[in-house]
Protein backbone atom coordinates (compact mmCIF):
# COMPACT_ATOMS: atom_id res chain seq x y z
CA UNK A 1 0.00 0.00 0.00
CA UNK A 2 2.78 2.98 0.80
CA UNK A 3 6.01 3.28 -0.32
CA UNK A 4 9.43 4.73 1.25
CA UNK A 5 10.12 8.39 1.64
CA UNK A 6 12.63 8.17 -1.08
CA UNK A 7 9.84 6.87 -4.03
CA UNK A 8 7.25 9.49 -2.11
CA UNK A 9 9.88 12.33 -3.55
CA UNK A 10 10.19 10.34 -6.76
CA UNK A 11 6.99 11.19 -7.06
CA UNK A 12 7.55 15.05 -6.67
CA UNK A 13 10.11 14.93 -9.81
CA UNK A 14 13.12 14.54 -7.63
CA UNK A 15 13.07 18.45 -7.32
CA UNK A 16 12.82 18.62 -3.74
CA UNK A 17 15.43 16.63 -0.65
CA UNK A 18 13.51 16.03 2.06
CA UNK A 19 16.04 16.54 4.78
CA UNK A 20 15.50 15.58 8.40
CA UNK A 21 14.50 18.36 11.43
CA UNK A 22 17.24 18.79 14.41
CA UNK A 23 15.42 19.25 17.17
CA UNK A 24 17.62 21.22 19.88
CA UNK A 25 16.72 21.52 23.44
CA UNK A 26 19.35 23.85 24.47
CA UNK A 27 17.81 26.53 26.32
CA UNK A 28 18.13 29.97 24.78
CA UNK A 29 19.03 33.45 25.83
CA UNK A 30 16.91 36.10 25.59
CA UNK A 31 17.95 38.46 22.41
CA UNK A 32 16.03 41.99 22.44
CA UNK A 33 14.20 43.17 19.15
CA UNK A 34 14.00 42.58 15.56
CA UNK A 35 12.79 45.65 13.16
CA UNK A 36 11.88 44.28 9.64
CA UNK A 37 11.17 47.59 7.49
CA UNK A 38 8.94 46.39 4.58
CA UNK A 39 8.21 47.72 1.44
CA UNK A 40 4.75 46.27 1.70
CA UNK A 41 1.74 46.82 4.03
CA UNK A 42 0.87 43.71 6.29
CA UNK A 43 -3.00 44.71 6.48
CA UNK A 44 -4.71 41.05 6.57
CA UNK A 45 -3.08 38.02 8.70
CA UNK A 46 -5.08 35.21 7.80
CA UNK A 47 -2.69 32.59 6.34
CA UNK A 48 -5.60 31.46 4.27
CA UNK A 49 -6.57 34.24 2.35
CA UNK A 50 -2.81 36.34 2.18
CA UNK A 51 -0.60 34.58 -0.19
CA UNK A 52 2.32 36.71 -1.13
CA UNK A 53 5.75 37.39 -0.66
CA UNK A 54 5.59 40.84 -0.11
CA UNK A 55 3.30 39.70 3.20
CA UNK A 56 5.15 36.36 3.94
CA UNK A 57 6.06 37.34 7.53
CA UNK A 58 2.87 36.62 9.18
CA UNK A 59 2.48 33.18 7.33
CA UNK A 60 6.26 32.02 8.61
CA UNK A 61 6.58 33.35 12.16
CA UNK A 62 3.07 33.06 13.61
CA UNK A 63 2.07 29.25 11.66
CA UNK A 64 3.54 26.42 10.62
CA UNK A 65 3.00 23.99 8.42
CA UNK A 66 2.90 20.14 7.66
CA UNK A 67 6.87 20.38 6.40
CA UNK A 68 9.07 23.79 5.65
CA UNK A 69 11.07 25.24 2.69
CA UNK A 70 14.75 26.51 4.05
CA UNK A 71 17.66 26.81 2.58
CA UNK A 72 19.10 27.75 -1.15
CA UNK A 73 18.60 25.51 -3.09
CA UNK A 74 15.42 25.38 -1.17
CA UNK A 75 14.90 21.90 0.73
CA UNK A 76 11.36 20.74 2.66
CA UNK A 77 12.30 19.57 6.20
CA UNK A 78 9.61 17.95 8.29
CA UNK A 79 8.18 20.15 10.42
CA UNK A 80 4.78 19.67 12.41
CA UNK A 81 4.90 16.08 10.23
CA UNK A 82 7.62 13.66 10.88
CA UNK A 83 7.18 11.73 8.14
CA UNK A 84 4.87 10.78 5.21
CA UNK A 85 3.55 7.48 2.61
CA UNK A 86 2.30 7.79 -0.53
CA UNK A 87 0.02 4.60 -1.64
CA UNK A 88 1.30 2.98 -4.84
CA UNK A 89 -1.63 4.98 -7.06
CA UNK A 90 -0.39 8.38 -6.04
CA UNK A 91 -3.51 9.22 -4.37
CA UNK A 92 -3.44 8.58 -0.76
CA UNK A 93 -0.95 10.74 1.43
CA UNK A 94 -0.59 9.92 5.58
CA UNK A 95 1.27 12.17 7.59
CA UNK A 96 2.33 11.76 11.33
CA UNK A 97 2.60 14.42 13.53
CA UNK A 98 4.66 15.10 16.27
CA UNK A 99 3.29 14.66 19.39
CA UNK A 100 4.60 17.61 20.90
CA UNK A 101 3.55 20.75 19.27
CA UNK A 102 1.15 23.59 20.47
CA UNK A 103 -0.86 26.47 19.91
CA UNK A 104 -0.08 29.66 21.16
CA UNK A 105 -2.75 29.13 23.98
CA UNK A 106 -1.64 26.08 25.05
CA UNK A 107 -3.71 23.78 23.24
CA UNK A 108 -2.14 20.82 21.56
CA UNK A 109 -2.09 20.70 18.15
CA UNK A 110 -3.89 18.13 16.48
CA UNK A 111 -4.59 16.60 13.24
CA UNK A 112 -8.19 17.53 13.12
CA UNK A 113 -6.95 20.98 13.35
CA UNK A 114 -4.82 20.30 10.25
CA UNK A 115 -8.11 18.74 9.13
CA UNK A 116 -9.85 22.02 9.62
CA UNK A 117 -7.79 24.05 7.95
CA UNK A 118 -7.58 22.45 4.55
CA UNK A 119 -11.09 22.57 4.62
CA UNK A 120 -11.05 26.01 5.21
CA UNK A 121 -8.36 26.52 2.78
CA UNK A 122 -11.13 25.16 -0.07
CA UNK A 123 -14.07 26.82 1.99
CA UNK A 124 -12.37 30.43 1.36
CA UNK A 125 -10.81 29.55 -2.09
CA UNK A 126 -8.83 32.38 -1.85
CA UNK A 127 -4.86 32.38 -1.07
CA UNK A 128 -3.43 28.95 -1.62
CA UNK A 129 -6.40 27.41 -2.30
CA UNK A 130 -5.95 27.31 -5.83
CA UNK A 131 -3.29 24.59 -5.32
CA UNK A 132 -5.49 22.52 -3.57
CA UNK A 133 -8.98 22.96 -5.42
CA UNK A 134 -8.32 20.57 -8.45
CA UNK A 135 -6.64 17.48 -6.00
CA UNK A 136 -8.43 17.25 -2.70
CA UNK A 137 -12.58 17.69 -2.63
CA UNK A 138 -14.13 19.28 0.75
CA UNK A 139 -14.63 16.38 3.32
CA UNK A 140 -12.31 14.08 1.65
CA UNK A 141 -9.36 14.25 4.31
CA UNK A 142 -9.34 12.34 7.76
CA UNK A 143 -8.39 12.09 11.17
CA UNK A 144 -8.16 8.74 12.06
CA UNK A 145 -6.12 9.60 15.35
CA UNK A 146 -4.91 12.61 17.01
CA UNK A 147 -1.56 12.48 15.26
CA UNK A 148 -2.50 11.20 11.52
CA UNK A 149 -3.64 13.13 8.79
CA UNK A 150 -4.90 11.09 5.56
CA UNK A 151 -5.26 13.33 2.16
CA UNK A 152 -7.34 11.30 0.05
CA UNK A 153 -7.16 13.07 -3.79
CA UNK A 154 -8.89 12.70 -6.92
CA UNK A 155 -6.20 11.83 -8.52
CA UNK A 156 -2.35 11.35 -8.70
CA UNK A 157 -0.81 14.58 -8.44
CA UNK A 158 2.78 15.93 -9.56
CA UNK A 159 2.43 19.17 -6.91
CA UNK A 160 0.92 18.20 -4.27
CA UNK A 161 3.92 17.24 -1.89
CA UNK A 162 6.01 20.41 -2.91
CA UNK A 163 2.66 22.29 -1.79
CA UNK A 164 2.02 21.00 1.64
CA UNK A 165 4.20 23.43 3.43
CA UNK A 166 1.15 26.01 2.31
CA UNK A 167 -1.00 24.07 4.27
CA UNK A 168 -0.42 26.19 7.20
CA UNK A 169 -2.55 24.98 10.41
CA UNK A 170 -4.67 26.93 12.63
CA UNK A 171 -6.12 26.51 15.80
CA UNK A 172 -9.87 25.02 14.82
CA UNK A 173 -11.19 25.50 18.27
CA UNK A 174 -10.05 29.07 18.65
CA UNK A 175 -11.30 30.37 15.02
CA UNK A 176 -14.44 28.54 15.46
CA UNK A 177 -14.92 30.58 18.41
CA UNK A 178 -14.81 33.48 16.28
CA UNK A 179 -16.83 32.58 13.42
CA UNK A 180 -19.66 35.01 12.40
CA UNK A 181 -22.79 34.13 9.92
CA UNK A 182 -20.56 30.99 8.52
CA UNK A 183 -17.54 33.33 7.83
CA UNK A 184 -14.58 30.60 9.07
CA UNK A 185 -13.35 33.35 10.95
CA UNK A 186 -12.18 35.17 8.07
CA UNK A 187 -12.90 38.73 9.65
CA UNK A 188 -11.18 37.47 12.93
CA UNK A 189 -8.17 36.46 11.52
CA UNK A 190 -7.83 39.40 9.32
CA UNK A 191 -6.70 41.29 12.68
CA UNK A 192 -5.85 38.23 15.28
CA UNK A 193 -4.03 34.94 14.79
CA UNK A 194 -4.21 31.14 15.84
CA UNK A 195 -1.26 29.82 14.98
CA UNK A 196 1.69 27.69 16.58
CA UNK A 197 4.69 29.08 15.06
CA UNK A 198 8.11 29.96 16.38
CA UNK A 199 6.32 33.88 17.22
CA UNK A 200 2.84 35.18 18.96
CA UNK A 201 1.04 37.64 17.64
CA UNK A 202 0.99 40.91 20.29
CA UNK A 203 -0.36 43.74 18.18
CA UNK A 204 -1.74 44.52 14.87
CA UNK A 205 -2.32 47.67 12.94
CA UNK A 206 -3.14 47.24 9.33
CA UNK A 207 -1.54 50.71 8.79
CA UNK A 208 1.81 49.92 10.64
CA UNK A 209 2.66 46.60 10.58
CA UNK A 210 2.49 43.82 13.77
CA UNK A 211 4.49 43.01 16.79
CA UNK A 212 5.17 39.31 18.02
CA UNK A 213 6.43 37.95 20.79
CA UNK A 214 9.20 34.40 20.91
CA UNK A 215 6.77 31.53 21.88
CA UNK A 216 9.02 29.47 24.36
CA UNK A 217 7.73 26.17 24.29
CA UNK A 218 7.76 25.84 19.96
CA UNK A 219 8.27 22.29 19.26
CA UNK A 220 11.62 22.85 17.88
CA UNK A 221 13.01 24.38 20.57
CA UNK A 222 15.77 27.12 20.78
CA UNK A 223 19.04 27.61 20.78
CA UNK A 224 21.93 30.70 21.18
CA UNK A 225 20.26 33.91 21.29
CA UNK A 226 17.39 33.95 18.94
CA UNK A 227 14.99 37.49 19.19
CA UNK A 228 12.46 37.67 21.98
CA UNK A 229 10.79 40.32 20.11
CA UNK A 230 9.69 40.61 16.15
CA UNK A 231 8.36 43.83 14.71
CA UNK A 232 7.60 43.82 11.09
CA UNK A 233 6.91 47.66 10.00
CA UNK A 234 5.69 48.97 6.89
CA UNK A 235 7.84 51.61 5.67
CA UNK A 236 7.01 52.33 1.65
CA UNK A 237 9.81 55.11 1.37
CA UNK A 238 13.07 53.51 0.10
CA UNK A 239 15.50 55.74 1.29
CA UNK A 240 13.88 55.54 4.66
CA UNK A 241 14.14 52.14 4.74
CA UNK A 242 17.96 52.53 3.99
CA UNK A 243 18.99 55.24 6.15
CA UNK A 244 17.05 53.05 9.04
CA UNK A 245 19.53 50.36 8.68
CA UNK A 246 22.31 52.34 8.56
CA UNK A 247 21.02 54.17 11.92
CA UNK A 248 20.20 50.88 13.46
CA UNK A 249 16.65 51.36 13.41
CA UNK A 250 16.08 48.24 11.58
CA UNK A 251 17.80 44.82 11.65
CA UNK A 252 16.58 44.20 8.40
CA UNK A 253 14.99 44.84 5.24
CA UNK A 254 13.61 43.59 1.98
CA UNK A 255 16.45 42.53 -0.01
CA UNK A 256 15.15 43.69 -3.37
CA UNK A 257 16.18 47.70 -3.21
CA UNK A 258 17.70 49.13 -6.08
CA UNK A 259 20.81 48.04 -6.53
CA UNK A 260 22.39 51.44 -5.56
CA UNK A 261 21.15 51.77 -2.45
CA UNK A 262 22.48 48.37 -1.77
CA UNK A 263 25.87 49.43 -2.67
CA UNK A 264 25.31 52.95 -0.26
CA UNK A 265 24.48 50.15 2.57
CA UNK A 266 27.83 48.24 2.01
CA UNK A 267 29.54 51.60 3.08
CA UNK A 268 27.87 51.36 6.68
CA UNK A 269 29.79 49.34 9.26
CA UNK A 270 26.11 48.32 11.16
CA UNK A 271 25.06 46.28 7.72
CA UNK A 272 25.95 42.96 5.96
CA UNK A 273 24.24 42.34 2.97
CA UNK A 274 23.83 38.30 2.35
CA UNK A 275 24.21 37.85 -1.16
CA UNK A 276 22.18 34.80 -3.19
CA UNK A 277 20.79 33.69 -6.63
CA UNK A 278 16.80 33.77 -5.92
CA UNK A 279 14.29 32.36 -8.20
CA UNK A 280 11.66 35.37 -8.66
CA UNK A 281 11.17 36.60 -12.02
CA UNK A 282 10.85 39.79 -13.16
CA UNK A 283 7.93 40.22 -15.62
CA UNK A 284 5.43 42.54 -17.34
CA UNK A 285 2.22 40.58 -16.98
CA UNK A 286 -0.01 41.22 -19.95
CA UNK A 287 -3.69 41.38 -19.51
CA UNK A 288 -4.39 38.96 -23.09
CA UNK A 289 -8.31 39.64 -22.58
CA UNK A 290 -8.37 42.96 -23.73
CA UNK A 291 -8.31 44.35 -27.88
CA UNK A 292 -5.64 44.51 -28.65
CA UNK A 293 -3.96 42.57 -26.05
CA UNK A 294 -5.44 39.51 -26.83
CA UNK A 295 -3.81 40.22 -30.27
CA UNK A 296 -0.62 38.08 -30.41
CA UNK A 297 0.79 40.34 -33.14
CA UNK A 298 0.44 43.43 -30.77
CA UNK A 299 1.80 41.52 -27.78
CA UNK A 300 4.80 40.86 -29.65
CA UNK A 301 5.35 44.75 -30.78
CA UNK A 302 5.59 44.97 -27.22
CA UNK A 303 8.01 42.23 -26.24
CA UNK A 304 10.10 43.42 -28.87
CA UNK A 305 9.64 47.04 -27.92
CA UNK A 306 11.10 46.85 -24.07
CA UNK A 307 14.54 47.76 -23.72
CA UNK A 308 16.04 44.49 -21.75
CA UNK A 309 20.02 45.39 -22.17
CA UNK A 310 19.22 48.99 -21.45
CA UNK A 311 17.45 48.15 -18.31
CA UNK A 312 19.02 45.61 -16.67
CA UNK A 313 22.36 47.76 -16.96
CA UNK A 314 21.84 51.39 -16.74
CA UNK A 315 18.72 50.56 -13.84
CA UNK A 316 19.66 47.16 -12.86
CA UNK A 317 23.43 48.14 -12.63
CA UNK A 318 23.96 44.79 -14.14
CA UNK A 319 23.13 43.46 -10.44
CA UNK A 320 19.96 40.19 -12.26
CA UNK A 321 20.64 38.23 -15.05
CA UNK A 322 18.60 38.02 -18.51
CA UNK A 323 15.60 35.55 -17.77
CA UNK A 324 14.24 34.98 -21.40
CA UNK A 325 11.70 32.81 -20.15
CA UNK A 326 8.94 32.38 -17.19
CA UNK A 327 10.97 29.86 -15.05
CA UNK A 328 13.70 31.42 -13.34
CA UNK A 329 17.39 30.32 -15.07
CA UNK A 330 18.05 27.75 -12.07
CA UNK A 331 15.24 25.60 -12.80
CA UNK A 332 14.11 22.71 -15.11
CA UNK A 333 11.63 23.14 -17.41
CA UNK A 334 12.71 25.78 -20.01
CA UNK A 335 13.66 24.48 -23.61
CA UNK A 336 17.84 24.55 -23.91
CA UNK A 337 18.40 27.70 -25.75
CA UNK A 338 15.15 29.13 -25.73
CA UNK A 339 15.31 32.64 -27.52
CA UNK A 340 13.71 35.52 -26.22
CA UNK A 341 12.98 38.71 -27.12
CA UNK A 342 15.35 41.54 -27.26
CA UNK A 343 14.63 45.07 -28.15
CA UNK A 344 13.96 45.81 -31.42
CA UNK A 345 11.68 48.72 -32.41
CA UNK A 346 11.82 47.91 -36.59
CA UNK A 347 10.32 44.16 -35.67
CA UNK A 348 7.64 45.71 -32.96
CA UNK A 349 6.96 48.34 -35.71
CA UNK A 350 6.52 45.08 -38.47
CA UNK A 351 4.60 43.58 -35.48
CA UNK A 352 2.31 46.50 -35.13
CA UNK A 353 1.59 46.49 -38.91
CA UNK A 354 -0.21 43.33 -38.57
CA UNK A 355 -2.78 44.59 -36.20
CA UNK A 356 -5.83 45.55 -37.59
CA UNK A 357 -7.97 47.04 -34.92
CA UNK A 358 -7.57 50.34 -33.63
CA UNK A 359 -4.95 51.01 -31.10
CA UNK A 360 -5.75 52.74 -27.90
CA UNK A 361 -3.93 54.23 -24.70
CA UNK A 362 -2.60 51.69 -23.06
CA UNK A 363 -2.48 51.64 -18.91
CA UNK A 364 0.55 50.23 -17.01
CA UNK A 365 -0.15 50.02 -13.24
CA UNK A 366 3.44 49.92 -11.25
CA UNK A 367 3.49 49.19 -7.49
CA UNK A 368 4.32 52.15 -5.57
CA UNK A 369 7.51 51.22 -2.95
CA UNK A 370 9.17 49.18 -5.85
CA UNK A 371 11.16 51.15 -7.73
CA UNK A 372 11.95 49.14 -10.33
CA UNK A 373 8.21 48.23 -11.22
CA UNK A 374 7.92 52.03 -10.97
CA UNK A 375 11.10 52.81 -13.61
CA UNK A 376 10.19 49.72 -15.89
CA UNK A 377 6.46 51.83 -16.47
CA UNK A 378 8.19 54.43 -17.22
CA UNK A 379 10.78 53.29 -19.59
CA UNK A 380 8.28 51.16 -21.34
CA UNK A 381 6.12 54.21 -21.75
CA UNK A 382 9.43 55.77 -23.92
CA UNK A 383 9.87 53.54 -26.01
CA UNK A 384 6.41 52.77 -26.87
CA UNK A 385 5.51 56.32 -27.94
CA UNK A 386 8.45 56.30 -30.26
CA UNK A 387 6.13 53.12 -32.17
CA UNK A 388 2.97 55.04 -31.87
CA UNK A 389 1.23 53.21 -28.55
CA UNK A 390 0.21 55.89 -26.03
CA UNK A 391 0.54 54.54 -21.75
CA UNK A 392 -0.93 55.99 -19.40
CA UNK A 393 1.08 54.82 -15.85
CA UNK A 394 -0.82 54.56 -12.50
CA UNK A 395 1.66 53.72 -9.43
CA UNK A 396 -0.93 51.60 -6.74
CA UNK A 397 -0.04 49.77 -3.55
CA UNK A 398 0.45 45.92 -4.08
CA UNK A 399 -2.43 45.20 -2.06
CA UNK A 400 -4.31 47.54 -4.81
CA UNK A 401 -2.60 46.09 -7.70
CA UNK A 402 -3.36 42.25 -6.27
CA UNK A 403 -6.95 43.32 -6.26
CA UNK A 404 -7.49 44.57 -9.50
CA UNK A 405 -5.71 40.89 -11.01
CA UNK A 406 -8.76 38.92 -9.66
CA UNK A 407 -10.31 39.87 -12.31
CA UNK A 408 -9.26 40.25 -15.47
CA UNK A 409 -12.00 43.18 -16.60
CA UNK A 410 -10.56 44.83 -13.41
CA UNK A 411 -6.75 43.90 -14.27
CA UNK A 412 -4.43 47.08 -16.23
CA UNK A 413 -2.91 46.23 -19.65
CA UNK A 414 0.68 45.44 -18.05
CA UNK A 415 1.78 45.43 -14.38
CA UNK A 416 5.42 45.29 -13.90
CA UNK A 417 6.03 43.04 -11.19
CA UNK A 418 7.40 39.74 -9.93
CA UNK A 419 6.76 36.25 -9.56
CA UNK A 420 8.46 34.57 -6.41
CA UNK A 421 8.62 31.13 -5.47
CA UNK A 422 5.89 29.27 -3.47
CA UNK A 423 6.86 25.81 -4.36
CA UNK A 424 9.56 24.31 -6.39
CA UNK A 425 8.34 23.81 -9.26
CA UNK A 426 7.99 24.99 -12.92
CA UNK A 427 4.38 25.15 -12.48
CA UNK A 428 5.07 27.73 -10.20
CA UNK A 429 5.67 29.78 -12.90
CA UNK A 430 4.49 28.92 -16.43
CA UNK A 431 1.56 26.82 -15.48
CA UNK A 432 0.08 29.03 -13.09
CA UNK A 433 0.79 32.06 -14.90
CA UNK A 434 -0.93 30.36 -18.20
CA UNK A 435 -2.94 27.93 -17.30
CA UNK A 436 -6.56 28.68 -17.84
CA UNK A 437 -7.25 26.64 -15.05
CA UNK A 438 -5.19 29.40 -12.66
CA UNK A 439 -7.73 32.24 -13.94
CA UNK A 440 -8.74 34.23 -11.32
CA UNK A 441 -6.73 32.94 -8.76
CA UNK A 442 -3.04 32.18 -9.76
CA UNK A 443 -2.75 34.27 -13.00
CA UNK A 444 -1.19 36.73 -14.04
CA UNK A 445 -2.39 37.31 -17.70
CA UNK A 446 -5.44 35.35 -18.60
CA UNK A 447 -4.25 33.93 -21.23
CA UNK A 448 -6.36 30.94 -23.04
CA UNK A 449 -4.70 28.25 -25.39
CA UNK A 450 -6.33 24.72 -25.48
CA UNK A 451 -2.58 23.00 -26.43
CA UNK A 452 -0.90 24.52 -23.37
CA UNK A 453 -3.72 23.76 -21.18
CA UNK A 454 -3.55 20.25 -22.52
CA UNK A 455 0.06 19.59 -21.46
CA UNK A 456 -0.67 21.23 -18.23
CA UNK A 457 -3.05 18.97 -17.66
CA UNK A 458 -0.67 16.20 -18.09
CA UNK A 459 2.06 17.54 -16.43
CA UNK A 460 -0.05 17.71 -13.11
CA UNK A 461 -0.18 13.98 -12.97
CA UNK A 462 2.46 12.38 -14.51
CA UNK A 463 5.32 11.05 -12.06
CA UNK A 464 7.10 11.01 -14.93
CA UNK A 465 10.30 13.64 -14.83
CA UNK A 466 11.52 13.24 -18.14
CA UNK A 467 7.85 13.40 -19.62
CA UNK A 468 6.99 16.59 -17.17
CA UNK A 469 10.09 18.40 -17.76
CA UNK A 470 9.20 18.01 -21.83
CA UNK A 471 5.74 19.49 -21.35
CA UNK A 472 6.89 22.25 -19.49
CA UNK A 473 9.53 23.06 -22.29
CA UNK A 474 6.82 22.92 -25.06
CA UNK A 475 4.70 25.33 -22.63
CA UNK A 476 7.17 27.37 -22.03
CA UNK A 477 8.17 27.79 -25.71
CA UNK A 478 4.38 28.18 -26.49
CA UNK A 479 4.10 31.04 -24.45
CA UNK A 480 7.49 32.68 -25.79
CA UNK A 481 5.90 32.45 -29.04
CA UNK A 482 2.54 34.03 -27.91
CA UNK A 483 4.55 36.96 -26.26
CA UNK A 484 1.93 35.82 -23.76
CA UNK A 485 4.20 37.73 -20.88
CA UNK A 486 7.70 39.95 -21.11
CA UNK A 487 9.79 38.12 -19.33
CA UNK A 488 13.04 40.20 -18.04
CA UNK A 489 15.26 38.97 -15.14
CA UNK A 490 16.14 36.51 -12.62
CA UNK A 491 16.70 38.37 -9.18
CA UNK A 492 19.59 38.24 -7.38
CA UNK A 493 18.67 38.39 -3.25
CA UNK A 494 21.01 41.44 -1.68
CA UNK A 495 19.51 40.94 2.06
CA UNK A 496 20.53 43.79 4.43
CA UNK A 497 20.85 43.31 7.91
CA UNK A 498 22.22 44.77 10.63
CA UNK A 499 26.08 43.62 11.46
CA UNK A 500 24.67 42.29 14.40
CA UNK A 501 22.49 39.95 13.34
CA UNK A 502 23.37 36.00 12.51
CA UNK A 503 21.67 32.97 11.35
CA UNK A 504 19.64 34.38 8.72
CA UNK A 505 18.08 31.02 6.72
CA UNK A 506 17.77 32.39 3.39
CA UNK A 507 15.05 30.58 1.59
CA UNK A 508 13.45 31.97 -2.52
CA UNK A 509 10.39 30.41 -0.54
CA UNK A 510 10.24 33.29 2.39
CA UNK A 511 12.79 36.01 0.82
CA UNK A 512 13.99 36.30 4.04
CA UNK A 513 11.26 37.23 5.91
CA UNK A 514 11.65 33.39 8.32
CA UNK A 515 13.39 34.96 11.47
CA UNK A 516 13.34 31.94 13.43
CA UNK A 517 16.91 30.44 13.06
CA UNK A 518 18.70 34.51 13.46
CA UNK A 519 19.84 35.50 16.40
CA UNK A 520 21.90 38.32 18.03
CA UNK A 521 25.97 37.90 17.54
CA UNK A 522 27.37 36.54 20.56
Amino acid sequence: MTTTRRDALKAVAGSVALASLSIEGALAQAGGKFVYANNSPYDNLDPHTIFDTARAASRFNLYDGLYRWVDNPPKMIPWLAESHTVSDDGKVYTFKLRQNAKFHDGKPLTSADVVYSIERILALKKGPASLYLDSVKPGSTQAPDPHTVVFNLNGPSAIFLTTVPDILVVNSALVKANEKDGDWGEAWLTRNEAGSGSYALRRHDPAVGFTARRFAEHFAGWTGQPFDDLEFRTVLETNTRVLGLIRGDFQGADGYLPYDQIQRLRQSSNVQIIEQESMRVFILALNCTKPPMNNPNFRRALAYAFDYDGFIKSIMKDSVSRNPGPNPNNIWGTPAGLKGYSYNLEKAREELKKVTEPLRPITINALAGFSESEQAATLFQSTLRQIGIEVVVEVSPWSVVSSRMRKADTQADIVPLWKSTYYVDPNNWVGELYGTRYHGTRTFSYYSNPEFDKRLDRALVSSDQDERRKLYEEMTQMVNDDAAGIFVYNTRWYGPYSSKVEGIRFSPVSNGQDIRWASLKR
